[in-house]
């Protein structure tokens, strides 16, 4: 099942979508909830009654008929709004390749445990335009990510069950201001203001049922559901970035083990993969450069048109566009 968020006379309306046509969840079943939130707050309750009307849309035995498309409706994040947000830090290639381009060791703990921190849950956005100030534009970078939400609540939490707490994936574009976010770290605190002003999630969420054609084994010494998905990142139609969720060197499941511990879950909670593999510019600048001097970097500009696609996933479309202001925190710094 395959849901959407969307703005119908001024108000968040849950949805269907079926091949991209989007079919309003309550006058598909007048029972079912009419947003996100009264979905994931009442799951258990409403999850198999929200299946079967799907199906019975896609078969024909119900006839609701279709209140928009992706393309003509304003698509809002599927998940407008979380009750957190985290992102992880799961996999290897990406925090290697960081790591050695800074010409510093890689950090063994990576491989002993999971890791996260949590980012502004109140900044998360869907499809659209990202409205950035000007310090963001000092090495503005995407990260291209999957997302998972929590669909009950929970505390201490194995690995090993962690799954079915897993209500749906979604891609995840982590924006960050680099110059921000590297000043702010060398405090040995953060990242925040660097990451606090967009996180993108969307353009649907996608149930764990609709991803069982792509399951593959997790990795050895790992537990959890592990997905073969194609990633790729376009900015300005030109492919800069591509890897695969099946590179995840910790699952979802164990993530979510990590967060549980000593701590409650809550329906609402996104929690991202951390960037895949060459999945930013920081790292393709990074790597470009050790390879070559002359390497030409590239950072996002305003008109800039990201475009994240991952298999199953659909597809995640943003532009980026200046804040009408000069207001520089970075100006601001005292000597």
């Amino acid at each position: 099942m395959k849901l959407v968020t969307y703005l119908q006379d001024g108000k968040e309306q849950l949805a269907f979508c079926i091949n991209n046509n989007l079919y309003n969840t309550n006058l598909a079943n007048p029972t079912l909830p009419a947003t996100m939130k009264g979905l994931l707050d009442n799951w258990e309750q409403f999850i198999d009654l929200a299946k079967q009307t799907n199906e019975n849309i896609i078969s024909g035995k119900n006839n609701t008929p279709i209140s928009g498309t992706l393309t003509t409706e304003k698509i809002l994040a599927p998940v407008p709004h979380p009750t957190s947000c985290r992102d992880g830090y799961a996999f290897r290639q990406h925090v290697a390749a960081a790591r050695r381009n800074r010409k510093v060791e890689m950090i063994p703990e990576f491989d002993q445990y999971p890791i996260f921190y949590f980012t502004n849950h109140n900044a998360i956005q869907g499809p659209g335009e990202i409205p950035c100030m000007p310090d963001h534009f000092q090495k503005l970078d995407f990260e291209l990510e999957a997302a998972i939400v929590i669909c009950k609540k929970g505390r201490n939490i194995s690995a090993k069950e962690a799954d079915s707490y897993i209500g749906g994936y979604m891609i995840m574009n982590d924006m960050s201001a680099r110059v921000l976010q590297m000043e702010e770290m060398l405090l040995n605190l953060g990242p925040a203001k660097g990451k606090d002003f967009s996180t993108v999630i969307g353009p649907m969420l996608v149930t764990p049922d609709e991803l069982e054609s792509y399951k593959i084994e997790p990795k050895p010494g790992h537990v959890g559901n592990r997905y073969n998905l194609t990633m790729t990142c376009r900015v300005n139609g030109i492919e800069v970035s591509r890897g695969n969720t099946g590179d995840m060197d910790w699952t979802f499941a164990e993530i979510v083990e990590r967060c549980a511990y000593g701590a409650d879950i809550l329906p609402g909670d996104v929690i991202g993969s951390g960037t895949v593999g060459t999945g930013c510019f920081l790292e393709l600048n990074g790597t470009g450069l050790l390879n070559d001097p002359n390497y030409k970097v590239q950072w996002l500009q305003p008109g800039d048109v990201v475009e994240m696609e991952i298999d199953g996933l659909g597809l995640l479309n943003n532009t980026i566009i200046a804040e009408k202001t000069d207001w520089s925190i970075l100006a601001q710094k005292k000597k």
